[in-house]
């Protein structure tokens, strides 16, 4: 059973009576849901997942301006739900922090992700805020939210602006230029194979976050990048192409598949961008089109920042 699928089913059996019946004052102004860390909150757990932190047991977000006394109390009901639930032990519960499950005050919780309680973000914030963590506030699943704050939240992260997503995109570019297009042959023709397979790394990687870009979705914790990508509605084919880059060595027939990959990923991401009509370069240089997309940027602060700021 998937870990979500498991949460939601212990809060309707038991989290939901527990509020009802213990805290009626409270019940519509608490959030409960499973979000956060964790493979689970995305989707992604298997058997595998299931050695740690895989439990019955569910986040109960609570507003501002609830006493500790309160806090306290809905701590202890919580920890008092049953202690197996459908074959699967819970945790024992640290009321002090540390855990994914339990009593989280909404705020405090926001913060750790993006720096404001209120997920309101500058220009600057939406720079420096990682995708990971932004991934974590809006992955999961929310249960109940009368009040309608966490989702007011979830709702304000769910996407960067356009202009930093296009400042995101136009910086990803470059380096697939750089490492992919130019360095890697440089690095094998100096016999330099551990470089090469560094600049490997590094033209894969930015092709990862340019398809996510293109996506319009968060590039979640790297272990889980390729599971993402196989779920993307464009660009998901490209999964093979880089797990075969990044898989194989560098032999002389191996190099010169792996430049004919690296040229096939960039021109299935560069027929995309013109999809999107989101560049005006005609070329096959990742470097024309990122310098194409920063001049779409509307904001002229944004634009005229180094084309490698955001990355």
């Amino acid at each position: 059973m998937k870990g979500l699928e498991l949460s939601e089913k212990f809060y309707l059996e038991y989290g939901a009576e527990m509020i009802h019946e213990k805290f009626p004052e409270l019940e519509h102004i608490l959030a409960v849901g499973l979000i956060g860390s964790g493979s689970e909150c995305f989707g992604y757990d298997d058997n595998i997942s299931q050695d740690h932190d895989f439990e019955p047991g569910f986040c109960i977000f609570i507003p501002e301006g609830i006493d500790s006394k309160t806090e306290f109390a809905l701590e202890r009901a919580y920890s008092k739900l049953p202690r197996e639930f459908m074959g699967f032990k819970r945790s024992l519960y640290n009321p002090v922090g540390g855990n994914r499950h339990g009593v989280i005050k909404t705020g405090d919780f926001i913060s750790a992700k993006t720096g404001t309680v209120d997920a309101v973000l500058s220009v600057s914030d939406w720079f420096s805020v990682s995708e990971q963590l932004l991934a974590e506030v809006t992955n999961g699943k929310i249960f109940r939210d009368d009040l309608g704050e966490l989702t007011l939240i979830r709702d304000r992260l769910s996407y960067l602006p356009e202009d930093v997503r296009l400042k995101k995109l136009a910086g990803n570019l470059l380096i697939m230029g750089q490492s992919g297009q130019y360095n890697y042959s440089r690095c094998i023709s100096r016999g330099e194979t551990g470089a090469a397979q560094l600049a490997i790394a590094e033209f894969v990687k930015s092709a990862l976050n340019a398809i996510f870009l293109l996506n319009k979705r968060y590039i979640p914790y790297y272990k889980w990048s390729f599971r993402a990508l196989r779920e993307l509605p464009k660009l998901s084919a490209l999964n093979t192409s880089l797990e075969f880059l990044i898989s194989q060595g560098n032999s002389v027939e191996e190099v010169k598949i792996k430049e004919q990959v690296i040229e096939g990923v960039c021109s299935k991401i560069f027929d995309e961008l013109k999809k999107s009509k989101i560049t005006e370069f005609v070329g096959s240089a990742a470097e024309g089109h990122a310098y194409s997309i920063n001049n779409k940027i509307s904001n002229a602060d944004i634009r005229n920042l180094h084309i490698l700021y955001a990355v």
